[in-house]
């Protein structure tokens, strides 16, 4: 090879060490471009999330703003916003006092076990029942079903009270009541779900919307206000003239048939 050949040579690959260089240092700078460009998008959407969060945490819950609703009471209620509901004969002299929470799972035991005895007795006018709704199980484990549910039995009571105690009986049965760590309750599609096994709110139209529509929010608030007014500290709580109906153990509601006998004669003759 002559000299003038390998000075050639060496020339063209001295350029194209440099052209690749410059090929890598634009590939470089691109790179750092992009990394740049990702660090302040992920820091602006950490921002934003920050920001969203803050948001988020500081808009009111929803049944914190349902505290200013409209309230509606429904119908066959009385007393101070529509949060007295008194079921059974007119003429029955003695009222049973029952606070049941909805998702509740002694409730629920009660209900499936004595709760027929109860609707018998009702029905014979032995007894009124002063039904109060409690929703404390919601704080307790988190979550708003209870309430959710107190609204729906709201939506039901406008109905009438035989769908009332119907829904109710429904929502304790060993089909439809959940654990009491689900909260299926707070879903009104379940509660729409549960009520299509009652005839009266079946295919409701009018019963659906106040359902979807938290027609009775405000209402539930306001009924769930009673039970801490009242002092009562677990459900079931069964109450007659003042006196609270206990089973055998002295403390507890009455769990069977049995003893709920007992201690519905004792008050009845008190």
């Amino acid at each position: 090879m002559s000299k003038r050949n390998s000075q050639a040579a060496k020339t063209a690959a001295r350029e194209r060490l440099r052209q690749e260089r410059e090929r890598q240092a634009k590939r470089d700078k691109a790179r750092r471009q992009l990394i740049v460009a990702a660090s302040v998008v992920a820091v602006l959407a950490a921002a934003g999330g920050i920001g969203y969060a803050v948001v988020q945490n500081n808009k009111p819950a929803y049944w914190e703003a349902a505290k200013d609703d409209k309230l509606v009471e429904p119908a066959n209620t009385s007393g101070t916003d529509g949060t007295t509901i008194v079921l059974g004969k007119s003429s029955a002299k003695k009222t049973l006092v029952m606070y049941e929470d909805p998702r509740c799972p002694v409730c629920a035991e009660f209900e499936q076990v004595v709760g027929p005895t109860v609707k018998k007795d009702l029905d014979a006018g032995k007894f009124k029942i002063q039904y109060v709704g409690a929703t404390f199980l919601d704080k307790n484990l988190t979550g708003e079903g209870s309430k959710n549910a107190l609204s729906a039995l709201g939506a039901a009571l406008n109905v009438s009270p035989e769908a009332f105690l119907e829904y109710k009986t429904a929502m304790y049965s060993k089909k439809w009541h959940p654990e009491e760590t689900t909260d299926k309750f707070k879903d009104d599609s379940y509660l729409i779900e549960i009520a299509d096994t009652v005839p009266a709110l079946k295919g409701n139209a009018a019963f659906q919307k106040a359902v979807k529509d938290g027609t009775y929010d405000r209402w539930a608030l306001e009924e769930s206000k009673l039970f801490d007014r009242d002092g009562i500290s677990g459900t079931p709580t069964l109450k007659m003239d003042g006196k609270t109906l206990t089973g055998s153990d002295g403390k507890n509601a009455p769990m069977s048939v049995a003893e709920f006998n007992t201690a519905l004669e004792a008050a009845l003759k008190g």
